[in-house]
């Protein structure tokens, strides 16, 4: 490390003393100063390293496109850009987009192109651009990470929990072969360094790139060599990788709202979205069976939808998806409807309600075609649809974003679908997707470490649909559900930790998956996720973080603050300092607690709320039971009550 060191000081050195004239050695810098990337030429290949004040935080690694070729950098210019922009959802209202630029335009063995790197406070991107002309049929887009010895590492594991932490050896031994197929490393790769500082390794506008699969990283084999190497189709025409995207952090927090990756993206491609919508959804599936204190049995059918709009309507929840089942089979331009409900009265209802209708499609069970099924679904009124089962497929996945929003209509892609970082800003219509352990999928729960765990590391890609906020936590342990876990007493959480969830996992669309009987048994809980304004946040903060331990979120709409703390099953307290409230103002706030009784096994249900009153500067003591959560809703005393 010292050697390369040396040498990149030497190289940015010399660059900076003039790199018109070497055009060889390059250093760039953040827009604070704190951030500096070298990028030198070594052997006539490209070359990067990145210092986080007096860290190097990545050493010396290859940039490549083609293998072995020859790179002469043939021109260099820098900008700076500074504006900011509003997305039509989000955790934020307003997006500030800071960063320097370095532009190379480079000849790779006789490809003409160019190599963009950007500087952002919190973080640097890499892209490759390929100039119109002829070029090599295959590439391969390779970046490589020199991360500090003795990291510890974390990564996504599809519908299984997180990895992590593993030192390199662990992440070594994860990848050896399982059932005779090699395990690829998912993204992000989040990376705990020595000094306890946070970086997360990632892509972004993978919308704009043609002919390449979703980014997986690997080992080189030597301590903290990660590489991502991903073969890429081209032909004459002109060709824009996605970014190589890493993220910087003090903390796990900072990760999961850092606005790098949505910035790198590419911008809005829909002149009106006024019809995106985010909001809450009721949902099915997991209701099925459940039974009403009147005996009433949920199934699919006609008067268990009825129940779900009825609610939906009092309750102000925009949304009702009804899932799988509603037809029996599919021919091309044709459903084969379900004689268990009678679909149409269902739509009718829902409009005689106001509320909105999403719909599944799972093309395993026939292929309608897909020319015809945003159109038809956007015939039948709905507002949504729910994808599953296309897996990692880019081409399907970009044309069906664009697809459904020439019918005006919401996507969301479940089971293993790409993660396609910052779509919601190019296509806001991508309203979320299942890039996570949905609660129960494959029917199966999750653990508070679980989430946790997807909570700090997934949701760096952007918006999950995790299905959290179930109340009759007994019920579905019991075995009461169609669609519950198969293995009873194993779904440890307890109500208020399910409220809090709702919170912590940004999404546009919030899927609530309980029936509404349990949600009115505990409506004075059930109120902190009817007020939550879904996608509409002003502003969003990580206060607290601890990959696999705990997190505290907080989110701002207007001048009322919600906020929502997870603890694992050892269960804990954290201080909540209230410094983000304005000064001489009181505020109302409503607790939604576990009580002293509370277990996530063994008594999920106690809660607790209260009521009362806080200022600036007021530190509240959030205890949370074993696997447990705490909520608070704070708004300025004027407000009222029914605000919202």
């Amino acid at each position: 490390m010292i050697i390369r060191k040396l040498f990149f000081f030497i190289a940015l050195l010399t660059g900076l003393v003039s790199c018109q004239k070497t055009l060889d050695n390059f250093n760039l810098s953040s827009p604070d100063g704190k951030l500096s990337v070298g990028i030198a030429l070594i052997d006539n290949k490209l070359n990067y390293q990145i210092d986080s004040g007096d860290i190097e935080s990545i050493g010396i690694s290859e940039l490549e496109i083609f293998p072995n070729a020859s790179v002469t950098i043939l021109e260099a210019s820098e900008i700076e850009n500074d504006d900011s922009w509003n997305p039509v959802w989000g955790q934020q209202t307003n997006i500030r987009n800071n960063y320097k630029e370095l532009q190379l335009d480079i000849d790779i063995d006789g490809v003409s192109g160019k190599l963009l790197a950007r500087a952002y406070n919190e973080g640097v991107a890499f892209r490759f651009v390929l100039d119109e002309g002829e070029k090599p049929a295959e590439a391969i887009f390779k970046c490589e990470y020199a991360l500090a010895d003795g990291s510890n590492y974390y990564t996504p594991a599809g519908e299984s929990e997180p990895l992590g932490p593993v030192d390199f050896k662990g992440l070594t031994d994860y990848l050896q072969e399982k059932n005779g197929k090699k395990r690829k490393i998912s993204v992000p790769l989040v990376v705990e360094s020595p000094n306890q500082s946070y970086l997360a390794l990632l892509e972004s506008d993978l919308y704009a790139a043609n002919g390449i699969d979703p980014m997986q990283l690997d080992i080189r084999g030597t301590e903290g060599r990660i590489l991502s190497g991903n073969k890429v189709e081209l032909n004459e025409k002109k060709w824009t990788s996605p970014w190589r995207v890493i993220l910087f952090g003090k903390s796990a927090g900072d990760l999961v709202v850092n606005t790098v990756p949505i910035n790198l993206a590419t911008p809005s491609k829909l002149e009106n979205t006024n019809w995106i919508k985010p909001g809450k959804t009721l949902w099915d599936w997991r209701v099925h069976g459940y039974t009403a204190p009147d005996g009433f049995e949920y199934g699919i059918n006609t008067e268990s939808y009825f129940r779900f709009i009825d609610f939906a309507a009092e309750k102000g929840i925009d949304y009702f998806l009804i899932d799988d089942s509603w037809y029996k089979e599919v021919t091309k331009g044709h459903f084969e409807l379900s004689d268990k409900l009678d679909l149409q009265k269902v739509i009718d209802y829902a409009a005689e309600k106001k509320v909105d209708l999403m719909l599944y499609y799972d093309r395993r069970h026939g292929e309608y075609g897909d020319e015809e099924l945003f159109p038809y679904y956007q015939s039948l009124g709905m507002k949504g649809i729910k994808y599953g089962f296309m897996g990692s497929n880019v081409d399907f996945t970009r044309e069906a974003i664009q697809q459904s929003a020439a019918s005006k209509l919401l996507i969301d892609f479940h089971d293993g679908p790409v993660p396609f970082t910052g779509i919601r800003r190019t296509y806001p219509n991508a309203i979320t997707r299942e890039y996570c352990h949905a609660q129960q999928d494959s029917r199966r729960a999750f653990t508070p470490e679980s989430f946790i765990k997807m909570a700090l590391i997934n949701a760096i890609t952007g918006p999950l649909d995790m299905n959290n906020g179930n109340f009759d936590l007994t019920g579905i342990n019991n075995g009461l559900r169609q669609k519950g876990p198969r293995e009873t007493n194993t779904y440890f959480s307890t109500v208020a930790s399910e409220a809090a969830r709702t919170l912590i996992i940004f999404s546009g669309l919030v899927c609530i998956p309980d029936a509404p009987e349990a949600y009115e048994a505990k409506a004075d809980l059930f109120e902190f996720i009817q007020k939550l304004p879904i996608g509409k946040w002003d502003e969003s903060q990580v206060l607290h973080s601890k990959i696999g331990e705990y997190i505290t979120t907080a989110r701002r709409h207007g001048k009322e603050w919600f906020i929502g703390s997870v603890y694992n099953q050892q269960g804990g307290a954290l201080d909540i300092d209230l410094d983000f409230l304005e000064a001489d103002q009181e505020y109302d706030i409503t607790y939604y607690e576990d009580t002293k009784e509370t277990h996530c096994k063994t008594n999920p249900e106690a809660y607790q709320v209260r009521n009362g009153k806080v200022r600036k500067g007021d530190v509240i003591k959030a205890v949370m039971a074993p696997g447990g959560g705490h909520c608070m809703w704070i708004r300025p005393t004027d407000i009222g009550k029914d605000s919202n």
